[in-house]
């Protein structure tokens, strides 16, 4: 078995195609990095808003 270039220095990462590492980080070109968070989509910022105008309009004698 040959050492992967990619590996972060503790041998024991297990990196498949796509350059992600059993432990969550990913190549990114130039080192072992753990990927960004996503930000929520606005349609889910939006969708929670109506979701909490539907709530106290509900609750609104």
């Amino acid at each position: 078995m040959s050492e992967d270039e990619r590996c972060c220095g503790t041998g024991t990462c297990i990196i498949n195609a796509e350059g992600v590492c059993w432990c969550g980080q990913k190549w990114d070109g130039e080192k072992m990095c753990f990927p960004q968070a996503d930000a929520p989509p606005a349609d889910a910022e939006n969708g929670q808003a109506a979701q909490d105008a539907q709530a106290n309009k509900s609750s609104a004698p």
